[in-house]
């Protein structure tokens, strides 16, 4: 009878975001498993230095050298991180939780195929190795494991072997983009082909959306091939051998003309003089308010409003995958985040260097569980989600507004999918049942539909007091007359969507919120985080 598999090794040069969450959900799927995560942190020399870059400029030409300049000053003067928040979403995935994870421990080594490298691999006796973001692996490691290694490539095989992921499907024209988990052999990529997935180009794509969706992808299948193995199975799907290509990291003018055809072909922010000159005041403004202006500037919360993250759709219920990954990144350096129970518990806001912001989602669309959610528990952020409960889970639900932009379904969040937000940390609200003007109805009407969509929150999901943010969100949506009607239907505060920040104190009868679209650039965007 074969031994039970336990032990597990990662093989890898980066312990970023996207390994930490594998090796933290694995852990949580196949509980008592012991972990040796080795990584390649090989020390260069002068002369290796500089040979790789007389290389580089022979490949890449003058671009070259801005790009060096651009990378030293990073390194020199790096971008501030923000803390992690406190028991936020994606919690679990932060280098400190990794490190402080029963069960894990964490090497690293000059070389991944060195003596060192070796005897820890023996002294392990790993049952299973997953390489994620490694660096290419030799005999004498990948076959160390009694299961053998299994390899995340973000790239549909066998077409598309090597890296970047997405650039080469989008360079060829290619109407989806592929992940695969394969098995590795002394082939680059062409080992047994054990499962692999596709996410499907939209018109406003990017690389790095599509980058952002394959490592989702990504994370779900090698938790579902490395559980199978660890449990005796073998899912197969044999790689056809000999077929495909082997693509290398493209130049810096291949990655520039590329960048060229997607901004040609997608909807951009404004650009010229004009936008130009407003986002350098915008960054002078923040670096102000960062500086010396937070000290005599009123204290406020700004509370962020956004409605769907997607590359499908440029308008201005919308915002790009790159984008909002951006953003939210942008909030986790720049800003200090609350959750909207935060927010309400602020009697006094007091000041700060760095501007108290929320985030939150109205409607309820399938892509804020298929694409918000992902970011945000990538960055740490809070959020707070409302959804119009009559919709909910509805092939042929759709919003009024969409009804008269004449747009085409698109898809909402069911009941599974909402459950999964609050399990991840994430707050569920109202917004009615069937997205009313609470004004332009009758009292018995919102009455119901208050009484209605708070049943539906309690019984599906056991929220029992649930915040409202009443659709349209302007100032003639709400009045005193329907506010009594929230407040009778036991709702413990109520969000607007027509703008400003929250300043001084928080009324959670009203608090203010700013709504977000395509066209903010970065700095438009921090401007917003002011509260200005």
């Amino acid at each position: 009878m074969p031994l039970p598999a336990r032990r597990v090794v990662v093989f890898t040069g980066d312990l970023g975001y996207i390994v930490r969450r594998n090796i933290v959900d694995l852990d949580a799927r196949v509980p008592g498993l012991s972990w040796l995560v080795l990584v390649h942190a090989p020390r260069k020399t002068v002369g290796q230095l500089l040979r790789s870059q007389r290389l580089n400029l022979r490949k890449n030409g003058w671009r070259w050298i801005p790009y060096q300049m651009q990378d030293l000053l990073a390194r020199l003067l790096p971008a501030p991180q923000g803390e992690p928040v406190l028991d936020a979403p994606g919690a679990q995935y932060e280098m400190a939780a990794l490190q402080a994870r029963q069960g894990v421990r964490i090497c690293r080594v000059d070389d991944i195929h060195g003596d060192e490298s070796l005897a820890l691999l023996r002294e392990f006796a790993p049952d299973l190795g997953l390489s994620l973001a490694a660096p290419i692996l030799k005999p004498s490691v990948f076959a160390q494991p009694r299961l053998g290694t299994i390899n995340l490539h973000k790239g549909k095989l066998p077409g598309f072997r090597g890296m970047p992921p997405a650039f080469w499907e989008l360079w060829t024209g290619q109407g989806e983009v592929g992940c695969s988990v394969h098995r590795v052999n002394e082939k680059l990529d062409e080992g047994l082909l054990l499962k692999s997935g596709t996410v499907a180009r939209q018109r406003y794509s990017t690389q790095r959306g599509l980058q952002v969706s394959l490592d989702e992808m990504g994370s779900e299948l090698i938790c579902d091939v490395a559980e199978a193995l660890l449990q005796g199975q073998e899912p197969v799907a044999e790689q056809p051998v000999g077929e495909g290509k082997t693509w290398r990291k493209p130049t810096l003018a291949q990655q520039a003309e590329l960048e060229r055809r997607l901004a040609a072909a997608g909807a951009q922010p404004p650009r010229g003089l004009k936008p130009a000159l407003k986002h350098l005041v915008m960054r002078a403004a923040f670096a102000w308010h960062r500086l010396l202006g937070w000290r005599f500037a009123a204290p406020r919360v700004t509370v962020l409003l956004y409605h769907r993250v997607c590359d499908d759709a440029r308008d201005n219920l919308s915002v790009g995958i790159e984008q909002f990954e951006r953003q939210m990144a942008l909030l986790r350096r720049h800003c200090r985040l609350l959750s909207i129970e935060q927010v309400l518990a602020m009697e006094e806001v007091p000041r700060s260097r760095r501007p108290w912001v929320a985030v939150s989602f109205d409607d309820g669309y399938l892509d804020n569980w298929a694409h918000a959610a992902p970011i945000l528990r990538r960055h740490g952020v809070p959020c707070s989600f409302y959804v119009s409960t009559g919709i909910v889970g509805r092939e042929d639900g759709r919003f009024p507004h969409d009804d008269r932009r004449g747009n085409p379904s698109i898809p909402v969040m069911d009941w599974d999918q909402l459950r999964d937000l609050r399990d991840w940390g994430f707050t569920v609200g109202s917004h009615t049942v069937s997205h009313i003007d609470c004004v332009a109805e009758d009292e018995a009407c919102v009455q119901a539909e208050l009484l209605e969509s708070k049943a539906d929150l309690a019984r599906e999901l056991g929220v029992l007091a649930p915040i409202f943010a009443y659709p349209y969100g302007g100032r003639h949506q709400m009045n005193a007359e329907r506010l009594t009607l929230v407040r009778e239907s036991g709702y413990s505060a109520c969000l607007s969507a027509y703008g400003g920040s929250n300043i001084g104190r928080v009324d959670r009868w009203n608090v203010l919120r700013r709504g977000i679209h395509w066209e903010f650039a970065d700095p438009a965007f921090l401007y917003q985080c002011l509260g200005r």
